[in-house]
């Protein structure tokens, strides 16, 4: 079970924390990513965290201003977010992830059940 937290409202140019609490074995060995769903819009990858060796990736739209990291003794995930703009507005998700081969080269997806997510609304 993923239960996010931390979302709110923010203003542009603010900062937020979302976490995620992670039950069930394993949580260290497993490559978590955070995603997020804007309103009308398909669900998009943001940030990933490897288990073993805490390899990120980011999505360009966020690099720079957005932290991915992990505390495994707490089984918990989170996503440092700086310099917020209002396209960062939505729904964010935290689960375990993989990657898919895609005609770009390849893509992330989660592979658990989604959670119930944080909202975080940036306003102007």
């Amino acid at each position: 079970q993923l239960v996010e937290s931390g979302g709110g409202l923010v203003q542009a140019g603010g900062s937020l924390r979302l976490s995620c609490a992670a039950s069930g074995r394993a949580f260290s060995t497993k490559t978590m990513a955070w995603f997020r769903q804007a309103p009308g819009k398909e669900r998009e990858f943001v940030a990933a965290i490897s288990g073993n060796d805490g390899r990120t990736w980011q999505a360009d739209s966020v690099k720079g201003r957005f932290t991915i990291s992990r505390d495994n003794g707490k089984n918990t995930l989170y996503l440092q977010m700086n310099s917020l703009l209002r396209a960062g507005s939505a729904v964010y998700y935290c689960n375990t992830a993989g990657t898919v081969a895609t005609v770009e080269g390849y893509g992330w997806r989660g592979l658990e059940a989604w959670g119930q997510g944080t909202m975080v609304t940036v306003s102007s």
